[in-house]
């Protein structure tokens, strides 16, 4: 064990300017030869604020420390690395020793550094008690392994050493183990085989000539906005995997001008805007056949936002003239609206000198419909896949990471598959990658109760326990049972056992027991493990069983135990440093356990 200088060290030179020159301690003379602690080395574990109350009484042999002496004990928290934190010390103080102490503050005006913590012993030569009470705040990290040691030393002999360590307590904590039980729901939604049918849809602004409606792409930016038409429509004319079922292809009529004149006109526009795209895009007579054209009024509303936009103060008086007159044609609110001093400036610069053509076009996709052909075509169509045919996709592949890989795929093209969030979430919380879950069912806008589950879990692995239980509270109201048992595990990590208690209860699980020990409650802890958790041989069951043995002195029962929960080294760790388990250490059957 690593010597800790921090507080004892600077009594040295009070020693030596008091002139004290005992020998050192005599510990030993009456039999006992060290220090104890009642209740002998307790195992604490943190609340809900992470900290410790630690109540002890030590109890001091006869002849441990000389009548010209100081006895100093220094609790430090340890773990396997070496000391983590200091603790309040205890400084007792012989006869002699407390009278030339008092002499040197009064003559001398010397401030003892343990001023606070001292206390006077009638007599060395007989054993005594004396409380120890603290709360402590434990550091953040790992608890399971973690140690108190009380550092004993002596002040009297012109040197400070080391003379004893004792185990004064030892910490647990159960919130890693608990971790592994979260209830996290897997969704496979059933394979059907349903149409795949896809829309798209898009605005081309085309110049025309005034009054005529045949295409020329040389004017103005016209080349552009065909080619636009012509990029969108022509994958999926030469796809082999799917089949164009509608094309519709709407002429919008301009505000300005008659009704009567400007509907027929835009219905030619978008007739030729359908012949232009069936000539390029080679289309046989029955592919044509799914065009079909029409046309709809742009009215005056383009125009107003284009005011807004621009500024224009007048915007208002078109607004009140369309508000007036709605219900109507546009030819009766264009009436008024020429009427406008302003008209002149909105003829010039808001009528459109283009005019839209909208077209919606949807085609259907082959379906694939065996597990063969799903494996086939996703190593090089994932993008002609509907959702549930991805999903599928992702249960025949074998290992985590292909399962990723097809889940990330999927939401590249559906962002919104909350079976994909939920499945790909718990898949990186299982590689211990929580912030990538949580972001991923964020993204996904994944809400459902079996996806709060899974996010609520991601929380709790970065330790978010605030927000895990803020979200499972609300599900738990719902009667979510997921919901409400996460809830409970929840609890547990917040170090509110009772609580979490009341909510495992029902199920009698692994979990429940844990919580059970966390009470000491290991009557009803072995009872969960030998009745309604008896069929789970899982490492973590295993472990909780030797754990419940450990307790209760049946040693083979714990080693029959630890055999399945060392199946997995993180078990076989934690039985390394579960003080639990140190009565069994001389036992010859340890050495398996330590085994690497």
């Amino acid at each position: 064990m690593k010597s800790h200088n921090k507080i004892y060290l600077p009594l040295c030179a009070v020693a030596l300017a008091m002139g004290m020159t005992a020998c050192s301690s005599t510990a030993g003379k009456d039999g006992q030869k060290t220090i104890s602690v009642t209740p002998r080395v307790p195992t604490l574990l943190p609340d809900s604020t992470g900290s410790i109350d630690m109540n002890l009484t030590i109890s001091v042999p006869p002849h441990y420390f000389s009548s010209r002496s100081r006895l100093i004990i220094v609790p430090q928290l340890h773990d396997s690395a070496g000391v983590l934190e200091e603790f309040a010390p205890v400084a007792l103080d012989a006869p002699i020793y407390s009278k030339k102490l008092n002499r040197l503050e009064k003559l001398y005006g010397f401030q003892d550094s343990l001023a606070s913590s001292r206390q006077t012993v009638k007599s060395t030569g007989k054993a005594f008690t004396i409380p120890y009470q603290a709360r402590v705040t434990l550091p953040e990290g790992p608890q399971t392994g973690r140690r108190v040691y009380g550092v004993v030393t002596t002040d009297g002999c012109g040197e400070c050493s080391a003379i004893d360590t004792v185990l004064l307590a030892a910490i647990d904590d159960p919130v890693d183990m608990l971790k592994r039980k979260y209830d996290l729901k897997w969704m496979e939604p059933e394979f059907a085989i349903k149409p795949k049918i896809r829309e798209g849809r898009g605005t081309a602004r085309i110049q025309f000539v005034i009054n005529r409606y045949d295409i020329r792409p040389q004017l103005g930016n016209n080349r552009a906005e065909l080619d636009t038409m012509l990029a969108r429509l022509r994958p999926v004319v030469n796809d082999s995997l799917a089949e164009l079922t509608s094309v519709k292809i709407y002429g919008l009529a301009s505000a300005d001008g008659s009704l009567s004149f400007n509907t027929p006109l835009a219905r030619n526009r978008a007739n030729a805007a359908k012949k232009w795209l069936c000539d390029q895009l080679h289309l046989t007579a029955a592919q044509r056949q799914v065009f079909t054209t029409g046309s709809r009024p742009e009215g005056w509303e383009p125009v107003v936002q284009a005011m807004r936009v621009a500024g224009d103060k007048d915007s208002v008086k078109v607004r009140a003239i369309l508000d007036k007159y709605a219900g109507q044609n546009d030819d009766v609110a264009e009436k008024y609206i020429r009427r406008l001093d302003c008209w002149p400036t909105i003829r010039a610069k808001y009528l459109q000198k283009d005019r839209k053509v909208d077209y919606v076009y949807t085609y259907r996709v082959k379906n694939f419909t065996t597990d063969e052909e799903l494996l086939r075509m996703y190593e090089t169509r994932p993008d002609a896949f509907s959702e549930i045919e991805l999903l599928r996709v992702a249960t025949l592949k074998n290992t985590p990471q292909e399962k990723q890989e097809v889940y990330r795929t999927t939401l590249h093209y559906f962002p919104q598959s909350v079976p994909a969030a939920n499945n790909l979430a718990i898949l990186l919380l299982r590689e211990q990658k929580a912030d990538e879950a949580e972001r991923v069912l964020k993204e996904a806008e994944a809400y459902t109760p079996e996806a709060l589950n899974t996010l609520a879990a991601a929380y709790a692995y970065q330790n978010k326990y605030e927000e895990a239980a803020k979200l499972l509270s609300r599900i738990e109201r719902d009667e979510d049972i997921e919901g409400r048992y996460n809830l409970g595990l929840i609890k547990a990590c917040q170090h509110q056992y009772e609580e979490a208690y009341q909510l495992l209860t029902p199920y009698q699980d692994v979990a429940t027991a844990i919580v059970a020990l966390c009470l000491n409650r290991n009557g009803e802890a072995e009872a969960i493990m030998n009745g309604s958790a008896a069929k789970d041989l899982s490492p973590l069951a295993c472990y909780v069983r030797a754990q419940v043995a450990a307790r209760q002195g049946k040693a083979d029962q714990m080693f029959n135990a630890l055999t399945g929960a060392l199946e997995d080294s993180w078990f076989r760790q934690r039985a390394l440093e579960n003080y639990d388990f140190t009565p069994y250490h001389e036992d010859e059957r340890w050495a398996e356990v330590k085994k690497q």
